[in-house]
């Protein structure tokens, strides 16, 4: 086996989130902004000569085969008709269920990095048509920008956004994903909104509510930020997020983080580290 690199998957936030309909093929019609933030994974790949594809460390409670990360691999093995395998090691830093993205960046991480790696040879746009197949959100991370997105998240314009610091809390509760979609109660039918009108007005997260109702101690954290900065939900899990003028700003709040929640800064991004990475030797 070849030397093991090191390869960055960020996370992102939604800035805001809006259901504008419901699709003739199961899936949601969205618009969002996503704003990639500093908090980040790190994805350890080895190259395999014998085609396996196997995961020591990674998510707890996440068997290898349902790892988005294995089947990152696997699906770019099929596409690029390679030969070879790899070694995938996760550690995560982003909370599961946390509507930060993390198992979508790890998957768009490997992409990336074994489409280099295993000299595949694949384009942006062919790495981000194997990635929606893997998840609504990998596209964005495979492209690597902050963006304005639409469709299932799919359809991205690149946005300069401010480098905006950001308190965010994990009330460690799980929200998963297809129970707030399928909820009863969600509203499906905001109405389409420009890029000039989010930066205006700002939008909102249509799943808030559901979440608010569903999940209490998340209702209790979003009460609990909204004292210091306008606080919001992030995607469709249980991380709530809030701007602050200053990372000095950002800390104060954390320091102030109820015990049973974990607090955190991140910084806004309109680049990720993974446009320009080779992967750092380790090992």
């Amino acid at each position: 086996m070849s030397a093991a690199t090191l390869w960055p998957a960020p996370a992102k936030l939604n800035l805001f989130l809006h259901v504008t309909g419901r699709r003739s093929d199961g899936y949601h019609d969205l618009q969002t902004v996503f704003q990639l933030i500093d908090l980040a994974d790190d994805i350890q790949i080895r190259v395999r000569q014998d085609g396996r594809i196997e995961r020591g460390s990674g998510p707890e409670g996440v068997p290898a085969e349902a790892d988005l990360v294995v089947r990152a691999a696997r699906a770019l093995q099929r596409s690029s008709g390679t030969s070879l395998g790899a070694e995938l090691a996760v550690t995560k830093r982003i909370p599961l269920g946390g509507g930060l993205g993390g198992g979508s960046s790890d998957a768009a991480t490997v992409l990336v990095g074994l489409n280099r790696l295993w000299d595949c040879g694949l384009n942006e746009n062919e790495l981000a048509a194997i990635g929606v197949e893997l998840g609504a959100d990998v596209p964005v991370f495979v492209r690597g920008r902050s963006a304005w997105a639409e469709g299932r998240g799919e359809r991205l314009t690149p946005l300069d956004l401010p480098e905006t610091h950001y308190v965010l809390v994990h009330p460690k509760v799980h929200v998963p994903t297809a129970v707030v979609f399928q909820a009863p109660e969600l509203t499906r039918n905001s109405p389409p909104i420009t890029m000039a009108g989010f930066l205006r007005s700002g939008g909102r997260n249509d799943f808030e509510p559901v979440v608010r109702t569903r999940y209490p101690e998340v209702a209790r954290a979003l009460d609990w930020l909204g004292q210091f900065a306008p606080a919001r939900l992030t995607g469709t899990g249980s991380c709530i997020f809030a701007p602050c003028a200053s990372l000095a700003e950002a800390q104060d709040i954390v320091s102030r983080v109820p015990a049973q929640w974990r607090g955190m800064t991140a910084r806004g991004m309109n680049v990720s580290p993974l446009r320009d990475a080779r992967g750092v030797a380790v090992g």
